[in-house]
């Protein structure tokens, strides 16, 4: 029997890719950019892919690269920093737990790109510390560091205490903002 082509693999991958690109970016079109620049990319270079590692993590690491290069040479722009055009692009939340979610998009949105992106790969997409310390090219500690600052800035931006919960339904949300058992490590 022959090993599935990881090529085939890609599509159950495209929703984290988007949700990582969407943490990055913060902009549903660059995000859509990014993930299919990722694809091309990963696609064009599956000769290097080594058959049995980590999909996920190598897609990930690309999408990673990929906007970190592009911010580069886009270094001359000017950001959507305070939030300004944004803002007037969100619709009225419709109840609390949309107005939840807004107030941590604004938060994590206020959070450096860093700790973004720790928090994402290892609260929200799953990864250990280990895998994306990998992804990110730099120690274990350093991403623990950045998704434990991450977290209490964020619960510091929501004015959450330490007994607080946060209603949300999304599950990404929350696993973001838990201090899960690695992060006492």
């Amino acid at each position: 029997m022959s090993a599935m082509d990881p090529r085939d693999e890609i599509v159950e991958h495209l929703p984290a890719l988007r949700a990582f690109a969407m943490s990055l970016c913060r902009n549903n079109a660059q995000a859509d950019d990014l993930v299919q620049d990722t694809i091309v990319k990963a696609w064009s270079k599956f000769d290097k892919f080594q058959q049995g590692t980590n999909l996920r993590a190598w897609l990930f690491t690309i999408l990673r690269n990929t906007f970190y290069s592009s911010r580069r040479k886009m270094s001359r722009e000017v950001a959507d920093v305070d939030g300004t055009f944004s803002a007037n692009l969100a619709s009225k939340p419709e109840h609390d737990g949309r107005l939840a979610m807004k107030d941590f998009e604004i938060a994590f949105a206020k959070l450096p790109p860093e700790q973004r992106e720790a928090l994402i790969l290892v609260g929200a997409s799953g990864f250990s510390y280990e895998e994306a310390a990998e992804m990110c090219k730099c120690a274990v500690g350093t991403i623990k560091s950045r998704a434990n600052r991450g977290r209490a800035r964020l619960a510091e931006l929501m004015h959450l205490e330490d007994d607080e919960s946060l209603d949300l339904t999304d599950q990404s949300t929350m696993a973001v903002l838990a201090a899960n058992s690695q992060s006492a490590g």
